[in-house]
Order: C-alpha cells, then structure tokens, then sequence
C-alpha cells in the first residue's frame, strides 16, 4: 500500500486556483502528454482522461479517437471547465480517480497523464482503474518518480516536508500486478529544466498548481532566515545554464488481467 499523506481539499483548491494560469507554465506537462500519446494502440470505444487539467491531452485523445466516447475527470471543477472550453467532444466528471463513479468494465482505455502522484492512496486508484477497465483494457499513464525536484528537497534543511513523495518504479509496478495488471512496462526519463533563480521556480510551480500537499507539510511562510538559508544551498548548484531542477518521470502501460 502507498499513502503519500496528500490533502485532497488542499490538491483541489491548488488545481482549481491554476486553471487560468497552467497553460502558460505547463510545457513540461504538454511534453509529456505528446510522448505519452506515443504509447497508445487500437481503437478504444470508450476512454476516459483521468486528470484532465485544462484539456489538452482531452483533445489529443478526442481527435485521434473520433468514434470514441471520451470522458475527462478531475478533481477541480475549474480545470474541467477548462477542458470543456477546449474540447466539446468530451464528457465531464468532477470525481478522484480513488473512487470513479463509473461502471465497472465500462472502458477500454484509461488515460492519465502527470495526475496520479497527487493520489493519497496509489493502490486504490490502481484498484478503481482495474475495476473499470474491460478485459484487456489499456491503462497508460504517466508520473514523476522520486528524483523529482530533489534539488529543491534537498535544499531546505528545516526537517519539514516542502516536496510531496513520488513512489518508484518498482513500488508502482508491485501495486498494479497486486491491482491485476499484467504486461506491465515501466520507462523512466529523466529531464533537467533551468531557472535563472529560485523564485521562477517557485512561481511556475504555483502557476501549474503543484503546491507541496502532504499532511506534514510546512504550514504557513517559510520564514525569512529559512528562505534565505534554502536560496544559499541551492544556489551552490548552479550551473552555466541556470538553477537545475530534476523531474524524473514514469511512463507505463498495462492491461487488465
């Protein structure tokens, strides 16, 4: 079982409060959907996006699908609406992907790019996408690995919690053949971006909605000592091309058993 301590109301109100800035932040997020897209085969008649955003993996799936029956879920009702606005051809549903209110076996495709690291409980949303997949239905998705922004981590040195924890590979793998998936791959891709300071960081991570969430998470400012202390730390890090900032990402596939 994983249980990454996440607060689903602080995850929603980050998210909802996001929806009008993400696309300008979210070149990274574009890039991995694009790549993801790559792992897709057949002709699902019904998929569903899960973590939807504001749509932009939606309308891939949508225009490569035409005959499909699309379905975007999120847990923000602003992002939905985002996805609404982008593309007419889908269905909404505000839910957590932890407990869909979907049919059982009701879809051939499950599709989820850069969502499910902000579940609490991994295993469960596993579970629930088994639960909905027909048999040998596709699950592909994509999520950030651990290594993900270890150097912002590793720069405060307060003992508390300012990055949320990302399962590994091999815990992601155990949970979905426990879930009953088989034929599972899992690629890991790592990918460095630059920042002439901390504080575009900082800004482009609020401007996408990835607030740090755990349960023991820092409440309130990071003083003025302790900030500063952070920028000191992380600026021995630099390099000609900036501040470095690691996402390590997951890219996998599997069938329903």
């Amino acid at each position: 079982m994983s249980d990454l301590n996440l607060e689903g109301r602080h995850v929603r109100r980050s998210f909802d409060r996001a929806a009008s800035s993400y696309d300008q932040a979210a070149a990274l997020q574009r890039r991995v959907a694009d790549r993801l897209m790559g792992l897709l085969v057949g002709e699902p008649a019904v998929l569903l996006d899960a973590g939807s955003g504001t749509g932009y993996g939606t309308a891939m799936l949508a225009q490569r699908f035409p005959q499909a029956s699309v379905f975007a879920l999120d847990l923000a009702p602003a992002m939905l609406q985002a996805t609404c606005t982008r593309t007419s051809a889908a269905r909404a549903v505000c839910a957590d992907m932890q407990a869909l209110p979907l049919a059982s076996a009701s879809l051939d495709l499950l599709w989820s790019s850069l969502m499910l690291q902000w579940c609490n409980r991994t295993d469960l949303a596993f579970a629930e996408a088994r639960r909905c997949l027909r048999d040998r239905g596709h699950f592909v998705f994509s999520t950030f690995g651990p290594a993900t922004l270890q150097e912002l981590r590793d720069s405060f040195a307060d003992g508390r919690t300012h990055v949320s924890r990302f399962p590994d590979a091999d815990e992601l793998h155990a949970q979905l053949v426990a879930a009953g998936f088989t034929e599972v791959k899992v690629e890991a891709r790592e990918e460095v971006l630059f920042y002439p300071d901390v504080r575009s960081l900082m800004l482009e991570l609020k401007a996408i909605g990835a607030h740090n969430a755990t349960a023991g998470r820092a409440r309130g400012l990071t003083g003025k000592r302790g900030w500063q202390a952070m920028q000191e730390n992380y600026a021995v890090r630099r390099t000609a091309d900036g501040l470095p900032a690691t996402y390590e990402l997951f890219y996998v596939s599997a069938r329903a058993d």
